[in-house]
């Protein structure tokens, strides 16, 4: 690891990751609680991971949602932008849009190497194409600058979102259940808002970039950092990693 990554190795303890987990429980009840924690702990994340960390950087936040990652960024002297294509999430949490345009990842509307970071906060298994948004990541990130994407894997206890361990027995099956128990479907519609998407094919994209940037972590972000190990076994970082975070250097 470099040295950046070994100081957030070493921020990445038993009782962060205690933390976090409890929080994750709130993403559909209390979604501030939840993504305040998120936003802060993604800011602590970036600068630690950043040559130089976040003061005096441009950063591209992009499935920024209602903007709760705003304020974590600023606060530590980032020029913060985040890009989100729906805009009933825009205005979901009540937010005041100071830094959002509305935009999919897919298609950035940003020039070449336009920002020194780009990262993706639990966004990967949203969207139908989700290597086409990270490409697109990659591609507005400047030589030298660091992109990061942050995901829930499908077969940890998280994947089905709220639909909560039901989510093993097939998308489509768990949103019926869930439909059926709350008179309503569930916000993550499996196959329409959410998707299965594995840490075989997120390591896989970030091999497939080698000319382009460097893999400098792939770690579980919700783990201590003693755990991190567990990515390196096929099959068990599936169900044990709950969340693979990449981070690349772009070259």
């Amino acid at each position: 690891m470099s040295s950046r990554s070994t100081t957030f190795a070493r921020y990445a303890t038993l009782r962060r990751a205690a933390r976090l987990l409890n929080d994750f429980r709130f993403e559909q009840s209390d979604p501030a609680r939840f993504y305040g924690a998120i936003a802060t702990d993604t800011a602590v994340m970036a600068g630690s991971l950043h040559p130089g960390g976040l003061s005096g950087t441009t950063v591209l936040d992009v499935g920024g949602g209602p903007g709760y990652f705003a304020d974590a960024f600023a606060e530590r002297g980032s020029t913060y932008l985040s890009a989100e294509p729906d805009p009933s999430e825009m205005h979901a949490g009540g937010l005041d849009q100071r830094a959002s345009v509305r935009a999919s990842g897919q298609q950035l509307p940003f020039a070449d190497d336009s920002f020194d970071i780009c990262f993706s906060s639990n966004v990967v298994e949203h969207t139908s194409a989700p290597w086409e948004m990270c490409a697109e990541m990659l591609r507005v990130t400047r030589p030298g600058g660091t992109a990061i994407v942050s995901y829930t894997l499908w077969y940890g206890p998280f994947g089905g979102h709220e639909m909560g361990l039901t989510h093993y027995a097939g998308g489509h099956r768990a949103a019926r259940w869930y439909t059926r128990r709350h008179g309503h479907p569930p916000k993550n519609l499996y196959g329409t808002s959410l998707f299965k998407v594995t840490a075989a094919e997120g390591l896989a994209w970030a091999r497939s970039v080698a000319p382009t940037a460097d893999t400098e972590l792939a770690f579980p972000r919700y783990l201590p950092s003693w755990l991190w190990p567990v990515m390196r076994v096929p099959g068990l970082r599936e169900v044990l990693g709950t969340n693979l975070v990449l981070v690349l250097r772009k070259r």
